[in-house]
């Protein structure tokens, strides 16, 4: 076989076009260069071990696939090379001399499109197979060396980028592409953004965008001992350990742990571990991590929530949001799909519909792990739900339909039978005695506060559970909800209790002292609209609630702290017609009628009742002179 002689030629206008793209750095992630070169080793090693299975003298005995680096810093030269499939003259020309023309023109059209929005035009790199161009953001030369299996010569090409490049058949004894980049000087010494000439640079580079690569990408460092030798030292640069291909019996617990804690830089084991491939129209393998502990800054907005994407072993992007719901935020993990576009942005992300099949398994899948959790060990769920609880019930509140639903069988809060443990609402609703038709809940503070509140003491008496709601969002997800297996959620703070034996026994005595009622209200007139007996109360004088419509007082304490004035909570005031301080009442208003001393004593119940619901009295001076004078009385 003659050898061709050295040929110039001249690229395709629209190839020159997307060279001088590349040249002139539209890319501010011009170390991006790296992972599609490795990219591109990887594939060309995929293809001859491939082939190798049905012809294995493809091989030429060399079937240690391998991909070096190295770094000529004398001259500036970085060098990538491989040992797979290599190229002929013709597979040259067509891959790498020119760009097919409808597609080159595509990318160009798109391309202005993302300028003109100022967008990031990342993506289009690969999804228009340019992606050894990019070899140019970096290298003002590139020279091109491939010989592939059973051809005499190998191939030389090579192109400063100026409209034109060089092709020759040259000696090479073995299979595979080199690749040398004679580096921009923007890319040499201590003062560049990043210094390609150092091998530590590289390493970096290789272990944040191509750890995971199958094959090992190797390079030689250099060391001075105190004799002034110098030693060498070949380093494997990637991991080459994705777990996510593995299959779940072939890996340890101590693997996922030890995987996890130097993946996403955390001390502790992760609580629980979901690993899964799936093989189909969308075919894609995902590793997640429930985290033991919640990081502090988890509700702010500049929280990095989102999984690691992963095309083929290759690091994509970093914080997917995408592919998880944001009430599972919590979830560390990545996702690798060989569907995936090495240079998907996430602008394309919003309308990728392979991306959202995906999103909604994986979003089931951690559902259905959780409920198991839930269903066979309450005391991890339990850990799980104080440092996530939280995200979870947020979901249910911004959810509909089965989704909702799924959320809600995984809620579980503190009761008044069952505070440690704490209970779902299924549970909830198997003990509820035979005459209950609704699910009593009570907000406030914590423990101690709702089991002192003086409107607990009616169903303390009668035994019926209260389920606990301590967190701000937990009001708001029951006014969602409504009702749960049809059966409606009251409040303990609201409206009557409809205990049909109290509201008896209290409507005759309501009649009776109407007058007295009505003049404490007068004498109350714009802060409460209402005063009446109260059925709830056993021992306490006392209490305020609302009504069973609008704004809880509850509520409006959460609000106000939002800096959300949504209005006054309607507030009602009860009485207990038992209490010795009811008597009291009668008395002065049967002797003195609406005097200056019933206006002192109802402002002076009020105030004490609105500090029990935690509301800081109109006027603490004259609460406190009415206190003064009454034990000044007393005595």
């Amino acid at each position: 076989m003659t050898a061709k002689e050295v040929e110039k030629k001249e690229f395709q206008t629209e190839t020159q076009k997307v060279l001088d793209l590349m040249i002139n750095s539209i890319y501010t992630n011009q170390e991006i260069f790296l992972r599609e070169l490795i990219a591109n080793a990887s594939d060309a090693i995929d293809k001859v071990k491939f082939q190798s299975l049905t012809d294995v003298d493809l091989l030429e005995g060399d079937s240690d696939f391998e991909i070096w680096l190295d770094i000529d810093e004398e001259n500036n030269v970085f060098t990538i090379k491989d040992n797979g499939i290599g190229m002929t003259y013709d597979e040259v020309i067509e891959s790498i001399g020119t760009i097919a023309q409808s597609g080159s023109q595509k990318f160009l059209h798109q391309l202005q499109q993302k300028q003109a929005q100022e967008d990031d035009a990342l993506d289009l790199i690969g999804q228009f197979g340019v992606g050894f161009y990019s070899a140019f953001m970096v290298a003002d030369k590139v020279t091109l060396s491939t010989k592939a299996p059973r051809e005499d010569t190998a191939i030389k090409w090579e192109s400063t980028g100026d409209g034109t490049y060089t092709i020759e058949e040259v000696a090479k004894d073995k299979r595979g592409t080199t690749i040398k980049l004679h580096l921009r000087d923007e890319f040499v010494g201590d003062e560049a953004e990043i210094d390609l000439t150092k091998r530590q640079t590289i390493e970096q580079l290789v272990k944040k965008h191509s750890n995971y690569v199958e094959y090992p990408i190797k390079m030689k460092f250099y060391e001075d001992d105190e004799d002034g030798n110098v030693t060498e030292e070949i380093k494997t640069l990637n991991s080459m350990k994705p777990l996510w291909v593995k299959n779940k019996g072939d890996i340890k617990e101590e693997e996922y742990n030890e995987f996890y804690q130097e993946a996403f830089n955390d001390w502790t084991e992760p609580l629980e571990v979901i690993h899964n491939k799936v093989e189909g129209l969308v075919k894609y393998a995902a590793l997640l991590f429930i985290p033991q502990q919640a990081p502090s800054n988890i509700f702010s907005e500049d929280f990095d929530q989102g999984l690691r994407l992963y095309s083929k072993n290759n690091f994509v992007m970093d914080n997917c949001s995408k592919l998880l719901p944001d009430y599972l935020r919590f979830v560390r993990g990545l996702v690798d799909s060989p569907d995936f576009n090495l240079n998907l942005s996430r602008q394309v992300l919003q309308d990728d519909k392979q991306l959202k099949v995906i999103s909604k398994t994986l979003e089931k899948r951690v559902l259905k792990r959780l409920k198991k959790i839930l269903t066979n060990d309450r005391d991890k769920y339990r850990k799980f739900w104080s440092e996530f609880g939280q995200l979870i019930k947020s979901g249910a509140n911004m959810t509909f339909g089965q989704k909702q639903d799924k959320l809600v069988e995984l809620m579980i809060f503190p009761s008044s039978d069952c505070d440690s443990e704490m209970t779902t609402l299924n549970e909830y609703v198997n003990r509820m005695k035979e005459d209950q038709d609704v699910i009593y809940y009570v907000t406030g503070e914590d423990k101690m506060a709702v089991e002192n509140m003086p409107q607990m003491e009616l169903l303390q008496e009668k035994g019926l559970e209260v389920l606990y709601f301590f967190d701000e969002i937990d009001e708001f997800v029951i006014n969602n909800l409504r009702e749960y297996d049809d059966i409606e959620f009251k409040s303990v703070l609201r409206g009557d209790l409809d205990l049909d034996d109290a509201e008896d026994d209290v409507a005759a005595d309501q009649d009776e002292v109407e007058e007295l009622l009505t003049a404490i209200e007068d004498n109350l007139e714009g802060k409460v609209s209402d005063v009446r007996l109260s059925r709830r109360l056993k021992s306490s004088a006392v209490c305020l609630v609302s009504g069973d419509a609008g704004l809880s007082m509850s509520m409006e304490k959460v609000l106000e702290k939002m800096n959300q004035n949504m209005g006054q909570a309607q507030r009602i005031l009860e009485i207990n017609p038992n209490h010795e301080l009811f008597n009291k009442l009668e008395q002065i208003y049967n002797t003195e009628g609406n005097s200056e001393q019933l206006a002192q004593y109802s402002e002076l119940l009020y105030s004490l009742a609105s500090l029990m619901e935690g509301f800081t009295p109109d006027d603490p001076v004259a609460l406190s002179d009415q206190i003064t004078e009454l034990m000044v009385k007393a005595n």
